[in-house]
C-alpha cells in the first residue's frame, strides 16, 4: 500500500476529514456535523471558532482509531474551508470572539470616502450601489466600529483555513487562494493591496492594517508542519507537511478536473455557482474580481447565484412538508423525495419561470426573486421545477458572461456539490446548457481538490495537471435531450433573459415603497 494523503474540508454545517489514495480514491471518512451558526439577533449568523478545531481534532482522532494503516501512511495535510468567514485571534492565536459567518447580514457604515473626482467617476461608471454594499457588507469592518476593543487586540484577522492551518502548524500563514471575501486583497496581483493605489478599491473599502494580515503562500506551496501540540491533540505525526491550497469552492473546480476556459465547473450548493479557470484575469461582471485559483498564479472567473441551491431547503420548509414525512416513512432521504416531484411535471414547467434571486447581489443591489406565467394547472411539482430550471437559467446566463470576456466557448460542464448527486437535476443542467455534463466519482469534490495540492505539494506528482490526471475520476455523463433542448432555448432566449430587464424598475419601487431590500446609497448611473 502506497502514501495517502489527509484533505480537511470545513464547511458551514460539517467539517470532513477524508484519507485519499493516490489515484483519487476515499479510503477513509469522518464526518463532525454542528449547528451551522447561532443567531442572537435577526440577521446575525456567528459561530464559535473553537467548534471547527474542536470538530478537525475528533474527526482525525477517530480517523486514526478506526484506519490506523491509512492514517499511518499520509504524507501531508491539506485544508479547505468556506469564504468569507473571518476569525480574530490574538498573539497567542487565542480566539477574540465568534466568527461573522458568510451568511452573517448584520451592515457596517461605509468607510470609504471619495473625493468629487473620485465620486464622478463612480457615478460615470455606475458601481455606487455596488461599492457602498461590498463595504458595508464588510465584517471587519463592523467590528472595528462596533467592538473596537476587540480590533485592539486582534493580532491578526483570519479566513477559517488561517486559523486552522495556524492551530496545526503554529504559523500565520495561509494560502493565497483562500483570500475570498471582504477583505483587503488585491485580486488582480494576488496579494494584499496598497490603500496608496488609486484602482485598488478593496484596501480603500477595508482598512485592515497590514500587520493584521497574515502571511501568503502559493498554493501547494508548504504553510508548516504538524507542531508538538496539535500533534498531540489531531494524533497526527508531529513534523508533517501542511499544504496551502484554497477555498471550498476553487477547490471544487480543481477536483472536477477544470483547468482551462473550455470547461466549467457548476457548483450546486447552498451558493451556487459557474467557475472557469483562466491564465488571465477576467471579470465576467464588470467590478466583480476573478477569484485566486487553485492552480497557482490562475483565476477563478466565477458567477455566483447567492442563495443558490438553498432554494430547495426554503421549498421544502415552505410547501414540501408531505413530502418530507414520506420520505420519514419510507426510511429514504428527503432529495430522493423531491426528485419524484421533477418527473411529475414537463420540461418548461407548463410556462411557470423563476427568477432566482431571492437575495441582492453586488451587482444587482435591489433584486428580487420572482415567479411569472401561474395558471391553474400549475401544482407543487411544477413550481419545484421551475425552481431548479431557473437557477440553471441563471448559471447559464452566467456561463454566458464568462464566454463573453475570456473569448472562448464552454464545451464541457462538471458538476458537484450536493443537489448534483440528483440525476434528474444533472439532467435538466444537461439539457438547458446543450452540453454534456459529467459528475465527480466522489461528492467530496472540495476535498479531493485540496488533496491534489496536497499530494502535488508533498512531491507525489511532478505537476497538478499530473495529479488531476492521476486522481481525479468521473461517475456519470448526461447528455443532453433535444426535444427538451429547444423548449428551455426557446424559454431562456425569449423570457429568462428578458425578466430582469423589465422587473428591475418595479424592485426599485417596491424598495422605496417598502424598504426591503435596504436603501444602501446613491443609485447607480443607470437607475436615476
Amino acid at each position: 500500500m502506497g502514501k495517502t494523503i489527509l484533505s480537511i474540508d470545513c464547511g458551514t454545517q460539517s467539517l470532513r476529514a477524508a484519507i485519499f489514495s493516490l489515484s483519487g480514491e476515499i479510503l477513509a471518512l469522518q464526518r463532525v456535523a454542528y449547528e451551522p451558526y447561532k443567531s442572537i439577533y435577526p440577521g446575525w449568523a456567528e459561530q464559535d471558532p473553537e467548534i471547527y478545531w474542536e470538530a478537525l481534532k475528533s474527526a482525525c482522532q477517530l480517523l486514526k482509531k478506526e484506519n490506523q494503516e491509512y492514517f499511518n501512511r499520509i504524507a501531508g495535510v491539506g485544508v479547505t474551508t468556506m469564504r468569507d468567514s473571518l476569525v480574530n485571534v490574538d498573539e497567542n492565536g487565542k480566539t477574540l470572539r465568534p466568527v461573522m459567518v458568510w451568511l452573517d447580514n448584520r451592515k457596517a457604515k461605509p468607510v470609504f470616502k471619495p473625493g468629487p473626482g473620485m465620486k464622478l467617476i463612480i457615478w460615470v461608471i455606475g458601481i455606487g450601489d455596488s461599492i457602498k454594499k461590498a463595504q458595508r457588507d464588510g465584517k471587519c469592518n463592523w467590528i472595528m466600529q462596533n467592538q473596537p476593543e476587540i480590533w485592539v487586540k486582534t493580532y491578526k484577522i483570519l479566513q477559517v483555513s488561517g486559523f486552522l492551518n495556524y492551530r496545526l502548524t503554529g504559523e500565520f500563514k495561509d494560502s493565497v487562494a483562500s483570500q475570498i471575501g471582504h477583505i483587503p486583497f488585491d485580486y488582480k496581483k494576488q496579494k494584499w493591496g496598497n490603500p496608496k493605489n488609486l484602482l485598488t478599491f478593496s484596501a480603500k473599502l477595508y482598512p485592515v492594517e497590514k500587520k493584521k494580515l497574515p502571511e501568503l503562500v502559493r498554493p501547494g506551496a508548504i504553510i508548516g508542519r504538524i507542531n508538538v501540540d496539535s500533534g498531540n491533540a489531531t494524533g497526527l505525526p508531529v513534523n508533517l507537511p501542511v499544504i496551502a491550497c484554497g477555498s471550498d469552492k476553487g477547490c471544487e473546480t480543481l477536483g472536477m478536473g477544470v483547468l482551462t476556459n473550455e470547461s466549467a465547473s457548476l457548483s450546486f450548493g447552498t451558493t451556487a455557482t459557474i467557475q472557469t479557470t483562466s491564465k488571465k484575469y477576467l471579470e465576467p461582471i464588470a467590478f466583480m474580481p476573478s477569484y485566486p485559483a487553485v492552480f497557482p498564479g490562475f483565476f477563478n472567473p466565477e458567477v455566483e447565484i447567492f442563495r443558490g441551491f438553498w432554494m430547495i431547503s426554503w421549498f421544502k420548509n415552505e410547501f414540501a412538508h408531505k413530502e418530507i414525512g414520506e420520505a420519514k416513512a419510507r426510511g429514504i432521504q428527503e432529495e430522493e423525495v423531491l426528485n419524484e416531484l421533477l418527473s411529475e411535471s414537463p420540461p418548461g414547467s407548463m410556462g411557470l419561470m423563476v427568477q432566482p434571486y431571492w437575495s441582492p447581489g453586488l451587482s444587482q443591489p435591489s433584486a428580487k426573486g420572482a415567479i411569472i406565467g401561474f395558471g391553474d394547472v400549475h401544482k407543487k411539482p411544477h413550481i419545484y421545477r421551475a425552481v431548479i430550471e431557473g437557477l440553471v437559467y441563471a448559471l447559464r446566463e452566467g456561463k454566458e458572461k464568462i464566454e463573453k470576456v475570456s473569448k472562448t466557448k464552454i464545451s464541457r460542464l462538471a458538476v458537484s456539490g450536493g443537489a448534483s448527486q440528483s440525476d434528474e437535476i444533472c439532467q435538466i443542467t444537461a439539457d438547458i446548457f446543450n452540453l454534456p455534463v459529467v459528475r465527480g466519482k466522489t461528492s467530496e469534490t472540495s476535498g479531493l481538490g485540496a488533496a491534489l495540492l496536497t499530494a502535488f505539494g508533498t512531491g507525489n506528482f511532478i505537476s497538478i495537471e499530473d495529479a488531476v490526471k492521476g486522481m481525479v475520476q468521473y461517475q456519470h455523463e448526461f447528455y443532453p435531450n433535444k426535444d427538451h433542448v429547444k423548449t428551455y432555448d426557446q424559454l431562456y432566449k425569449k423570457v429568462y433573459k428578458k425578466m430582469y430587464k423589465k422587473l428591475e424598475p418595479f424592485y426599485h419601487e417596491i424598495r422605496d415603497i417598502t424598504g426591503y431590500p435596504e436603501e444602501i446609497g446613491f443609485r447607480n448611473k443607470r437607475n436615476n
